[in-house]
Protein backbone atom coordinates (compact mmCIF):
# COMPACT_ATOMS: atom_id res chain seq x y z
CA UNK A 1 0.00 0.00 0.00
CA UNK A 2 1.52 3.61 -1.13
CA UNK A 3 1.80 5.67 1.39
CA UNK A 4 0.23 9.57 0.70
CA UNK A 5 -0.50 12.63 3.03
CA UNK A 6 -3.55 14.65 2.57
CA UNK A 7 -3.59 18.39 4.08
CA UNK A 8 -5.96 20.72 4.46
CA UNK A 9 -6.71 23.93 6.64
CA UNK A 10 -9.65 24.56 9.37
CA UNK A 11 -12.64 25.11 7.06
CA UNK A 12 -15.02 27.77 8.25
CA UNK A 13 -18.16 27.13 5.04
CA UNK A 14 -21.23 29.26 4.73
CA UNK A 15 -23.78 32.69 4.06
CA UNK A 16 -22.02 35.74 6.28
CA UNK A 17 -19.06 33.65 7.45
CA UNK A 18 -16.75 36.43 6.66
CA UNK A 19 -18.00 37.61 10.19
CA UNK A 20 -15.71 34.81 11.93
CA UNK A 21 -12.67 36.22 10.40
CA UNK A 22 -11.66 38.23 13.50
CA UNK A 23 -12.28 35.57 15.85
CA UNK A 24 -10.46 33.44 13.88
CA UNK A 25 -7.41 35.34 13.88
CA UNK A 26 -7.50 35.74 17.51
CA UNK A 27 -7.18 32.01 18.17
CA UNK A 28 -4.16 32.46 16.27
CA UNK A 29 -2.83 34.35 18.70
CA UNK A 30 -2.65 37.32 16.47
CA UNK A 31 -2.40 41.01 17.99
CA UNK A 32 -1.97 43.35 14.43
CA UNK A 33 -3.38 41.57 11.09
CA UNK A 34 -1.23 42.00 7.67
CA UNK A 35 -4.57 42.14 5.07
CA UNK A 36 -3.55 41.28 2.01
CA UNK A 37 -6.55 42.16 -0.81
CA UNK A 38 -6.37 44.04 -4.24
CA UNK A 39 -8.52 47.22 -5.96
CA UNK A 40 -11.19 45.86 -6.99
CA UNK A 41 -12.24 43.92 -3.61
CA UNK A 42 -11.74 46.92 -1.42
CA UNK A 43 -14.06 48.90 -4.24
CA UNK A 44 -16.60 45.71 -3.76
CA UNK A 45 -15.97 46.51 0.45
CA UNK A 46 -15.16 43.24 1.36
CA UNK A 47 -11.75 44.10 2.40
CA UNK A 48 -13.17 46.85 4.86
CA UNK A 49 -15.78 44.66 5.99
CA UNK A 50 -12.93 42.01 6.96
CA UNK A 51 -11.31 44.26 8.36
CA UNK A 52 -13.73 45.76 10.54
CA UNK A 53 -14.79 42.34 12.30
CA UNK A 54 -10.61 42.18 12.93
CA UNK A 55 -11.16 45.59 14.81
CA UNK A 56 -13.90 44.68 16.73
CA UNK A 57 -12.11 41.64 18.43
CA UNK A 58 -9.00 44.41 19.04
CA UNK A 59 -6.72 43.61 16.83
CA UNK A 60 -4.67 46.34 14.86
CA UNK A 61 -4.75 45.96 10.88
CA UNK A 62 -2.41 47.15 8.48
CA UNK A 63 -3.82 46.56 4.30
CA UNK A 64 -1.70 45.71 1.74
CA UNK A 65 -3.25 45.90 -2.13
CA UNK A 66 -0.37 46.79 -4.14
CA UNK A 67 -0.60 43.52 -6.72
CA UNK A 68 -1.87 42.73 -9.79
CA UNK A 69 -4.52 40.14 -11.34
CA UNK A 70 -1.05 37.66 -12.12
CA UNK A 71 1.22 38.15 -8.88
CA UNK A 72 4.79 39.19 -9.46
CA UNK A 73 7.83 38.81 -7.33
CA UNK A 74 8.40 42.89 -6.92
CA UNK A 75 5.04 43.05 -5.92
CA UNK A 76 5.74 40.06 -3.28
CA UNK A 77 8.72 42.11 -2.47
CA UNK A 78 6.86 45.20 -1.69
CA UNK A 79 4.81 43.81 0.32
CA UNK A 80 7.49 41.95 2.63
CA UNK A 81 8.42 45.39 3.38
CA UNK A 82 5.64 46.32 4.69
CA UNK A 83 4.83 43.44 6.21
CA UNK A 84 8.07 44.16 8.57
CA UNK A 85 8.30 47.78 8.70
CA UNK A 86 4.24 47.22 10.22
CA UNK A 87 5.20 44.60 12.99
CA UNK A 88 2.38 42.38 11.79
CA UNK A 89 2.27 39.18 13.69
CA UNK A 90 -0.01 37.33 11.14
CA UNK A 91 -1.70 37.32 7.55
CA UNK A 92 -5.51 37.90 5.93
CA UNK A 93 -5.94 37.40 2.66
CA UNK A 94 -9.36 38.84 1.89
CA UNK A 95 -9.75 38.54 -2.32
CA UNK A 96 -8.92 35.80 -5.39
CA UNK A 97 -6.14 33.91 -6.22
CA UNK A 98 -4.11 36.82 -6.70
CA UNK A 99 -3.98 38.05 -2.97
CA UNK A 100 -3.88 35.11 -1.55
CA UNK A 101 -0.33 33.69 -3.53
CA UNK A 102 0.80 37.08 -2.10
CA UNK A 103 -0.12 36.63 1.20
CA UNK A 104 1.08 33.11 1.22
CA UNK A 105 4.76 34.54 -0.35
CA UNK A 106 5.08 37.45 1.99
CA UNK A 107 4.59 35.23 4.80
CA UNK A 108 7.10 32.35 3.61
CA UNK A 109 10.16 35.20 2.47
CA UNK A 110 9.17 37.20 6.33
CA UNK A 111 10.17 34.13 8.38
CA UNK A 112 12.80 32.52 5.61
CA UNK A 113 15.81 33.62 4.00
CA UNK A 114 16.46 34.18 0.11
CA UNK A 115 14.52 35.73 -2.58
CA UNK A 116 11.42 33.87 -4.03
CA UNK A 117 13.56 31.97 -6.43
CA UNK A 118 15.47 29.55 -3.65
CA UNK A 119 11.69 28.45 -2.94
CA UNK A 120 10.52 27.41 -6.51
CA UNK A 121 9.68 23.96 -6.62
CA UNK A 122 8.44 21.37 -4.18
CA UNK A 123 9.47 21.27 -0.34
CA UNK A 124 12.28 24.05 -0.18
CA UNK A 125 10.64 26.18 2.94
CA UNK A 126 12.51 25.60 5.91
CA UNK A 127 11.01 27.85 8.85
CA UNK A 128 7.58 27.93 10.49
CA UNK A 129 5.30 30.84 8.49
CA UNK A 130 3.02 33.52 10.48
CA UNK A 131 -0.66 32.24 11.48
CA UNK A 132 -2.40 33.05 7.92
CA UNK A 133 -6.45 33.17 7.10
CA UNK A 134 -7.47 33.28 3.87
CA UNK A 135 -11.16 34.85 2.86
CA UNK A 136 -11.68 34.08 -1.42
CA UNK A 137 -13.97 36.13 -2.90
CA UNK A 138 -13.78 34.11 -6.05
CA UNK A 139 -14.82 30.52 -7.04
CA UNK A 140 -11.73 28.86 -8.92
CA UNK A 141 -8.01 29.54 -7.74
CA UNK A 142 -8.70 27.10 -4.37
CA UNK A 143 -5.22 28.95 -2.78
CA UNK A 144 -7.15 29.29 0.58
CA UNK A 145 -6.77 25.56 1.05
CA UNK A 146 -3.72 24.69 -0.75
CA UNK A 147 -0.15 24.13 -0.99
CA UNK A 148 0.73 26.38 -3.60
CA UNK A 149 1.66 29.64 -4.12
CA UNK A 150 2.27 31.43 -8.06
CA UNK A 151 4.51 34.40 -8.13
CA UNK A 152 5.37 35.81 -12.21
CA UNK A 153 9.35 35.64 -11.48
CA UNK A 154 9.69 39.27 -14.34
CA UNK A 155 12.93 38.85 -15.29
CA UNK A 156 12.24 35.15 -16.61
CA UNK A 157 8.86 36.10 -17.48
CA UNK A 158 6.91 32.68 -16.52
CA UNK A 159 5.25 31.46 -13.54
CA UNK A 160 7.08 30.09 -10.44
CA UNK A 161 5.16 27.00 -8.55
CA UNK A 162 6.33 27.00 -5.56
CA UNK A 163 4.54 23.73 -3.24
CA UNK A 164 5.52 22.95 0.46
CA UNK A 165 2.51 21.74 2.80
CA UNK A 166 4.10 25.17 4.95
CA UNK A 167 1.72 27.26 2.69
CA UNK A 168 -1.09 25.34 3.77
CA UNK A 169 -3.08 28.16 5.39
CA UNK A 170 -4.36 27.45 9.41
CA UNK A 171 -7.83 28.79 8.86
CA UNK A 172 -10.08 29.09 5.23
CA UNK A 173 -13.15 31.39 5.62
CA UNK A 174 -15.64 30.58 2.25
CA UNK A 175 -18.42 32.89 1.75
CA UNK A 176 -20.82 32.65 -0.74
CA UNK A 177 -21.90 35.56 -0.32
CA UNK A 178 -18.46 37.29 -1.47
CA UNK A 179 -18.80 35.83 -5.15
CA UNK A 180 -21.65 38.12 -6.26
CA UNK A 181 -19.41 41.02 -6.71
CA UNK A 182 -17.68 39.79 -9.59
CA UNK A 183 -18.86 40.44 -13.38
CA UNK A 184 -19.78 37.24 -15.15
CA UNK A 185 -16.37 36.79 -17.35
CA UNK A 186 -14.62 36.55 -13.91
CA UNK A 187 -17.43 34.39 -12.61
CA UNK A 188 -16.46 31.82 -16.06
CA UNK A 189 -12.42 32.42 -16.47
CA UNK A 190 -12.41 31.15 -12.70
CA UNK A 191 -14.81 28.33 -12.67
CA UNK A 192 -13.05 26.92 -15.58
CA UNK A 193 -9.53 27.50 -13.57
CA UNK A 194 -11.70 25.14 -10.76
CA UNK A 195 -12.90 22.64 -13.54
CA UNK A 196 -8.87 22.39 -14.82
CA UNK A 197 -8.16 21.74 -11.32
CA UNK A 198 -10.44 19.06 -10.70
CA UNK A 199 -9.77 17.35 -14.15
CA UNK A 200 -5.76 17.67 -13.80
CA UNK A 201 -6.04 16.32 -10.01
CA UNK A 202 -8.43 13.34 -10.66
CA UNK A 203 -6.02 12.33 -13.57
CA UNK A 204 -2.93 13.22 -11.90
CA UNK A 205 -0.57 10.21 -11.24
CA UNK A 206 -0.45 11.13 -7.23
CA UNK A 207 -4.19 10.73 -6.95
CA UNK A 208 -5.34 8.97 -4.04
CA UNK A 209 -8.98 7.77 -2.80
CA UNK A 210 -9.28 10.90 -0.75
CA UNK A 211 -8.01 13.63 -3.71
CA UNK A 212 -10.95 11.49 -5.88
CA UNK A 213 -13.28 12.38 -3.72
CA UNK A 214 -13.16 16.20 -3.56
CA UNK A 215 -11.71 16.30 -7.64
CA UNK A 216 -15.18 14.69 -8.70
CA UNK A 217 -17.52 16.27 -6.89
CA UNK A 218 -15.88 19.78 -8.18
CA UNK A 219 -16.30 18.60 -11.60
CA UNK A 220 -20.07 17.21 -10.94
CA UNK A 221 -20.84 20.39 -9.20
CA UNK A 222 -19.10 22.88 -12.04
CA UNK A 223 -21.31 20.99 -14.53
CA UNK A 224 -24.01 21.73 -12.77
CA UNK A 225 -23.89 25.40 -11.59
CA UNK A 226 -20.96 27.25 -14.01
CA UNK A 227 -23.68 28.48 -16.38
CA UNK A 228 -26.27 29.55 -14.68
CA UNK A 229 -23.79 31.33 -11.84
CA UNK A 230 -21.79 33.07 -15.24
CA UNK A 231 -25.97 34.08 -16.49
CA UNK A 232 -26.95 35.12 -13.19
CA UNK A 233 -24.61 36.89 -10.44
CA UNK A 234 -26.96 37.01 -7.51
CA UNK A 235 -27.88 33.52 -8.26
CA UNK A 236 -26.95 32.27 -4.14
CA UNK A 237 -28.15 28.50 -4.89
CA UNK A 238 -25.88 28.72 -8.05
CA UNK A 239 -23.08 30.63 -6.21
CA UNK A 240 -22.39 28.48 -3.17
CA UNK A 241 -22.27 25.42 -5.29
CA UNK A 242 -19.39 26.82 -7.40
CA UNK A 243 -18.41 28.05 -4.23
CA UNK A 244 -17.85 24.67 -2.54
CA UNK A 245 -16.60 23.36 -5.93
CA UNK A 246 -13.96 25.40 -5.91
CA UNK A 247 -13.26 24.49 -2.61
CA UNK A 248 -13.44 20.87 -3.07
CA UNK A 249 -11.24 21.25 -6.29
CA UNK A 250 -8.59 23.31 -4.19
CA UNK A 251 -8.30 20.29 -1.45
CA UNK A 252 -7.74 17.70 -4.24
CA UNK A 253 -4.98 19.59 -6.42
CA UNK A 254 -3.25 20.66 -3.44
CA UNK A 255 -2.56 17.30 -2.04
CA UNK A 256 -2.43 15.45 -6.25
CA UNK A 257 -1.01 18.11 -7.23
CA UNK A 258 -1.80 19.01 -11.10
CA UNK A 259 -0.74 18.17 -14.72
CA UNK A 260 0.51 19.47 -18.28
CA UNK A 261 -2.27 22.23 -18.01
CA UNK A 262 -1.58 23.81 -15.47
CA UNK A 263 2.40 23.46 -16.35
CA UNK A 264 1.45 25.19 -19.80
CA UNK A 265 -0.54 27.79 -19.05
CA UNK A 266 2.08 29.18 -16.24
CA UNK A 267 4.44 30.00 -18.88
CA UNK A 268 1.64 31.97 -20.83
CA UNK A 269 0.15 33.81 -17.76
CA UNK A 270 3.74 34.60 -16.90
CA UNK A 271 4.55 36.02 -20.33
CA UNK A 272 1.21 38.14 -21.78
CA UNK A 273 -0.50 38.51 -18.41
CA UNK A 274 -3.60 36.62 -19.32
CA UNK A 275 -6.33 35.73 -16.93
CA UNK A 276 -5.29 32.28 -15.33
CA UNK A 277 -8.48 31.02 -16.38
CA UNK A 278 -9.11 32.17 -19.85
CA UNK A 279 -5.76 30.51 -20.81
CA UNK A 280 -6.77 27.20 -19.09
CA UNK A 281 -9.93 27.09 -20.97
CA UNK A 282 -7.90 27.29 -24.02
CA UNK A 283 -5.56 24.59 -23.57
CA UNK A 284 -7.34 21.94 -21.03
CA UNK A 285 -9.30 20.28 -24.06
CA UNK A 286 -6.15 19.75 -26.03
CA UNK A 287 -4.15 18.18 -22.80
CA UNK A 288 -7.42 16.30 -22.40
CA UNK A 289 -7.19 14.84 -25.34
CA UNK A 290 -3.40 13.99 -25.30
CA UNK A 291 -3.78 12.09 -22.10
CA UNK A 292 -7.09 10.32 -23.36
CA UNK A 293 -5.79 7.32 -24.31
CA UNK A 294 -3.28 6.56 -20.45
CA UNK A 295 -6.19 7.07 -18.71
CA UNK A 296 -9.80 6.92 -20.12
CA UNK A 297 -11.41 5.17 -17.71
CA UNK A 298 -11.02 8.27 -15.56
CA UNK A 299 -11.94 10.55 -18.21
CA UNK A 300 -14.93 8.40 -18.57
CA UNK A 301 -15.90 8.59 -15.17
CA UNK A 302 -15.44 12.31 -15.26
CA UNK A 303 -18.07 12.50 -18.26
CA UNK A 304 -20.44 10.33 -16.16
CA UNK A 305 -19.93 13.54 -13.97
CA UNK A 306 -20.46 15.99 -16.35
CA UNK A 307 -24.14 13.64 -16.70
CA UNK A 308 -23.33 11.80 -19.95
CA UNK A 309 -24.17 8.34 -21.15
CA UNK A 310 -21.56 6.24 -21.06
CA UNK A 311 -23.28 2.46 -20.56
CA UNK A 312 -22.21 0.66 -24.02
CA UNK A 313 -19.35 2.38 -25.00
CA UNK A 314 -15.22 1.26 -24.66
CA UNK A 315 -13.31 3.62 -22.71
CA UNK A 316 -11.68 5.65 -24.62
CA UNK A 317 -15.15 6.23 -26.79
CA UNK A 318 -16.73 6.89 -23.25
CA UNK A 319 -13.42 9.31 -22.02
CA UNK A 320 -14.11 11.41 -25.36
CA UNK A 321 -17.28 12.28 -24.25
CA UNK A 322 -15.58 14.07 -21.20
CA UNK A 323 -13.70 16.50 -23.72
CA UNK A 324 -16.86 17.03 -25.31
CA UNK A 325 -18.70 17.75 -22.33
CA UNK A 326 -16.07 20.37 -21.67
CA UNK A 327 -15.53 21.93 -25.00
CA UNK A 328 -19.47 22.01 -24.76
CA UNK A 329 -19.24 24.23 -21.81
CA UNK A 330 -16.43 26.95 -22.56
CA UNK A 331 -18.70 27.03 -25.41
CA UNK A 332 -21.58 27.60 -23.20
CA UNK A 333 -20.14 30.42 -20.95
CA UNK A 334 -18.34 32.37 -23.92
CA UNK A 335 -14.64 30.80 -23.16
CA UNK A 336 -14.19 28.74 -26.31
CA UNK A 337 -10.80 31.07 -27.23
CA UNK A 338 -7.95 29.97 -29.09
CA UNK A 339 -4.45 31.33 -27.64
CA UNK A 340 -4.02 33.78 -30.35
CA UNK A 341 -7.18 35.11 -29.48
CA UNK A 342 -5.44 36.46 -26.07
CA UNK A 343 -2.20 37.04 -27.58
CA UNK A 344 -0.04 34.04 -28.41
CA UNK A 345 1.86 33.49 -31.27
CA UNK A 346 3.91 30.73 -33.08
CA UNK A 347 6.89 32.16 -32.45
CA UNK A 348 6.44 32.30 -28.74
CA UNK A 349 5.48 28.54 -28.43
CA UNK A 350 9.13 27.37 -28.49
CA UNK A 351 10.16 29.14 -25.22
CA UNK A 352 7.24 28.67 -23.92
CA UNK A 353 7.37 25.04 -24.31
CA UNK A 354 11.03 24.73 -22.92
CA UNK A 355 9.29 26.49 -19.84
CA UNK A 356 6.62 24.25 -19.35
CA UNK A 357 8.99 21.35 -19.08
CA UNK A 358 10.81 22.71 -15.93
CA UNK A 359 7.13 23.52 -14.33
CA UNK A 360 6.52 20.84 -11.18
CA UNK A 361 2.98 20.63 -12.90
CA UNK A 362 4.16 18.26 -15.08
CA UNK A 363 5.79 15.80 -12.79
CA UNK A 364 1.84 14.44 -12.36
CA UNK A 365 0.56 14.75 -15.30
CA UNK A 366 -0.60 11.00 -15.84
CA UNK A 367 1.23 10.91 -20.10
CA UNK A 368 4.83 11.43 -20.07
CA UNK A 369 5.62 14.77 -22.56
CA UNK A 370 8.42 15.82 -24.49
CA UNK A 371 9.43 19.09 -25.45
CA UNK A 372 7.88 18.20 -28.88
CA UNK A 373 4.51 17.12 -27.46
CA UNK A 374 4.23 20.18 -25.63
CA UNK A 375 4.64 22.18 -28.55
CA UNK A 376 2.15 20.04 -30.71
CA UNK A 377 -0.49 21.12 -27.68
CA UNK A 378 0.16 24.74 -28.23
CA UNK A 379 0.34 24.49 -31.59
CA UNK A 380 -3.47 23.11 -31.34
CA UNK A 381 -4.40 25.37 -28.57
CA UNK A 382 -3.76 28.58 -31.34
Amino acid sequence: MNISKFVTPEIIFGRGSLSQVGESALRLGASKAFVVSDPDVISAGWADLAIGYLRQVGLKTELFADLTTNPKDVEVEKGVEKYLDSECDAIIAVGGGSPTDVAKAVAMLATNDGGLQQFEGINNITRPLPPMVMVPTTAGAGSEVSQFTIIIDTTRKLKMSIISKSLVPDIAIVDPELLRTKDSLLAAATGVDALTHGIESYVSLAATPLTDIHAINAIRLISQNLSQAVADRNDIVANSNMAMASLSAGIAFSNAILGATHAMTHQVDGLIDQHHGETNAAILPHVMEFNLTEVPKRYALIAEAFGCKTQGLDPVAAGRLAIDAVNALLQEIGLAKGLGEIGITQEMIGALSKNALNDACLVTNPREATLHDIEEIFLKAL
